[in-house]
Parts: C-alpha cells; sequence; structure tokens
C-alpha cells in the first residue's frame, strides 16, 4: 500500500505562479507534490521594463530570470508546455509541450489546481495597432519602442498614452470594484518618464503628452486624493489629461479615434489593450462570463473549491497588479495547506483584503510610490516622490532575483517605512 500524495498543479510560471508554488511549499512542505506548466522556462520581470527602455538598454537581457533553480528549491516538476484545456469534473489539464514543436496533446491529472498563468493582453483587437502603435509590455514590444526613441524614428511630435476599455465580469461585482480600465500605473509611469526623456534629449516636455483613460479617473484604484494630487501635479507640468474617451476605436499614422467620437492627433501612440483570458477559459463552470476564474476572498472558486486562482487570470484581481497577485499567492499557499493539515484553519482563514501598491519610474532616478486601499472601501491613500521610491523600484527587482522570487516576508514592511517615514519625500 503506498501513500498519495495530493497532486498540486499550478498553470503559470510568472509571479502568480512562482509565488503560489513557493508558497505552497512553504506551508504545506512535504505534504503535496507540486507541478508547474509555463510556456517559459524563464520569468519576465515585467514592471521594469518602462525603465530599461528609456535608457537604451535591451529588456530582454536584463529582465529574464531564469526559473529552473527556483523550481528545484520549491521541489517543484517543471513541465515546458502550452495550457490548452481544463475539465473540472475530471480533474485533468491538457497541454502541449512546448520544448519541440509537434509535440501532441498531453493531460495531467490533479486533486488542486491552481489557475495563475495570467491572461491575454488583446492588442489583435485594436485596429491599426500593428502598424501604427506602440507598447512596453513585453520584450519584442519593448525593444520596438526602443528602437523608434532612440534610433532616429520618432521626429518629436505629439504623444498619446493610455489604454483600451477592460471588459470586467460581474460575477463578483460584490466582492470587489467593477473598472473600466485593467490597470492604469503603467500608463501613469510612462507618460512622468517620457517627459523626463523627452527633456533630456532636447525634444521638449509634458506640454507634448497626452495621457487618457476610458474611464472617470485614470488609475482610480490608486483613490481620488492620490489621483487628484498627481494630477494637479501633472497639470502643473503641462501635461494634457482626456477621460471617459471609452475605448481605442482605431490607431492610425495621424493618431488615435476614440469610440466616443473624439479624435487625439499623436505621432506616437503607447497603449496598453484590453485584459482577455485565455480562449480557452470561455464558457468553463469555473468563469465569468468574459473568463476570468471566479473565486471567493480565500481564492477558491465556490463550485470547485478544489480550483484556486490568483494574478491576472482570477476574477477578483482588479487591478491586474503584481502586488495583488503577491497577496492572493499567500492565501492559495495557506488554504492547501490547510487542507493537508500542516497548518491551522485560524491561520488560514485570512481573507483577501486587497492594497494597491505601486512604484513607477519618472526618469532621472525619481519615481513615485502609491500605497491604497480606498477603493476597496478603506482609508489609506499614501503618495510618494523622489529618490528613494526609485532606489526601492530597482533594489526589489535586484533581490527579486537573487532571491529566485522568495522575498523576505519583512520587505513590503520595509519599502512602506523607507518610503513613508523614514525618506519620505
Amino acid at each position: 500500500m503506498t501513500n498519495h500524495k495530493p497532486q498540486v498543479l499550478v498553470l503559470g510560471g510568472n509571479f502568480a505562479g512562482l509565488a503560489s508554488a513557493q508558497k505552497i511549499r512553504e506551508y504545506a512542505r512535504d505534504a503535496v507534490d507540486i507541478t508547474v506548466i509555463d510556456r517559459n522556462p524563464y520569468l519576465l520581470f515585467i514592471p521594469n521594463i518602462p525603465a530599461e527602455i528609456f535608457d537604451n538598454r535591451d529588456p530582454a537581457s536584463s529582465l529574464r530570470m531564469d526559473t529552473a533553480e527556483a523550481w528545484r528549491e520549491a521541489q517543484v516538476n517543471f513541465v515546458q508546455g502550452t495550457v490548452c484545456a481544463i475539465d473540472p469534473d475530471t480533474r485533468t489539464v491538457e497541454f502541449v509541450p512546448g520544448e519541440r514543436a509537434g509535440a501532441p496533446v498531453e493531460s495531467l491529472c490533479y486533486d488542486y489546481l491552481v489557475v495563475a498563468f495570467g491572461c491575454r493582453l488583446a492588442y489583435d483587437k485594436i485596429p491599426g495597432f500593428t502598424q501604427h502603435g506602440q507598447a512596453a509590455s513585453d520584450t519584442y514590444y519593448g525593444n520596438k519602442l526602443r528602437r523608434v526613441l532612440h534610433e532616429g524614428q520618432y521626429k518629436g511630435g505629439p504623444i498619446a498614452i493610455g489604454s483600451a476599455r477592460f471588459h470586467q465580469g460581474t460575477a463578483v461585482k460584490d466582492l470587489v470594484p467593477m473598472a473600466d480600465a485593467a490597470c492604469e500605473g503603467p500608463p501613469v509611469e510612462m507618460m512622468m518618464a517620457m517627459a523626463t526623456w523627452l527633456k533630456n534629449h532636447g525634444l521638449g516636455g509634458p506640454d507634448k503628452i497626452t495621457v487618457f483613460t476610458p474611464g472617470r479617473m485614470i488609475a482610480e484604484d490608486a483613490g481620488e486624493q492620490v489621483v487628484n494630487s498627481l494630477l494637479g501635479i501633472a497639470s502643473s507640468m503641462g501635461f494634457h489629461y482626456r477621460n471617459n474617451v471609452g475605448d481605442i476605436a482605431e490607431v492610425s499614422n495621424e493618431g488615435l479615434r476614440f469610440a466616443q467620437g473624439d479624435a487625439l492627433e499623436a505621432e506616437l501612440k503607447i497603449l496598453l489593450p484590453d485584459w482577455v483570458p485565455h480562449a480557452f477559459m470561455k464558457d468553463l463552470p469555473i468563469v465569468d462570463e468574459e473568463g476570468f476564474v471566479v473565486t471567493d476572498m480565500l481564492m477558491r472558486n465556490p463550485k470547485y473549491p478544489e480550483i484556486l486562482a490568483c494574478g491576472d487570470a482570477a476574477a477578483v484581481t482588479v487591478p491586474k497588479l503584481g502586488a495583488i497577485g503577491h497577496q492572493e499567492s499567500e492565501i492559495v499557499g495557506r488554504q492547501i495547506a490547510c487542507d493537508v493539515g500542516r497548518i491551522g484553519h485560524d491561520i488560514a482563514a485570512e481573507p483577501l483584503k486587497p492594497l494597491v501598491y505601486c512604484i513607477g519610474d519618472m526618469g532621472d532616478h525619481q519615481a513615485f510610490y502609491i500605497r491604497s486601499n480606498s477603493w476597496y472601501g478603506g482609508d489609506t491613500q499614501v503618495l510618494k516622490m523622489g529618490r528613494v521610491p526609485y532606489l526601492l523600484k530597482m533594489q526589489y527587482k535586484e533581490m527579486f532575483f537573487r532571491t529566485r522570487g522568495k522575498i523576505p516576508p519583512w520587505g513590503l514592511d520595509a519599502a512602506q517605512f523607507l518610503a513613508e517615514r523614514l525618506f519620505a519625500a
């Protein structure tokens, strides 16, 4: 007779997937077997791509972390492949192995499934983006924009930066607010850093830049007090701002046309698209009408409690923000560890209380720091600017790579103390 360990299958190996696997191992210890499926054998440190672009560095060289050692440390079996189907009733996942082209569809069974493979950035839904749009969401688009800026393709004309409209499912509307944009920290970061880049290259300043949002207020999840402070600063610097533009209807050589009928002239169009679940997720019994995985605030699906989700694939992750995915991964680890008897229910029962952490590069070794829960009904809204937030942003990446993602539990507390108290800007 053999002892069957529960099989935990984690889909995705970037921030949420890596953190979930590590936390499950930390709390459940040797009580479970863990397998991770991801299409890449590396983690892409997406938050620092804009800084690499403006400093003319290749993000593919500096922001890819080989995850092999992280999986070995966590005693995780890693499978390089692309997930193509989930069957919650048979508890199986189908995938195509990705090391060599031509592999057939394979399957794995699970006792626990953690959906942490993010979602799809739907640039293909923006007419004209391929010919006329720019982005900073991965190394390909980052290097494309880097060449435009640093190889003379940009001629100094007006710049538009903003987001397409986000289509959020309604199944969790009683748990989290409804948003018109998935995550608008990046557009704010890009506009600030772009203004510095323009100044440093003798091409003008903030008055060339218009930042826009499909919603009532850009980055509304940061809190009205924080956003109004940011908008006040931006307005005094000369930035232009448009809200309530609706979705992006078309990108052209001349600029942008919005669903509400307005147009915006721009030579350079830096865009964030809609965040869309992977196509095969649609209509599964675990998702909302858009395809995001429905969970409670303990990250479990109510119909299939052995299925958990965290990061961008989870319906309650709004905004689609790495810091919230990290908070959710902690809960996932504790939930599974509680089920297998390794921690008590009192420890595992603490639900998600979303807290927005955002540090954005502003150029010239300056950054803004936001910590807020007001969008979720809390009373915290903190905004700081200066060199310390920039150092924290850069050092976080270095620590993340050095520890292979195992940020010490005091990390966020230390960052909060440094940014808000010891060296408050």
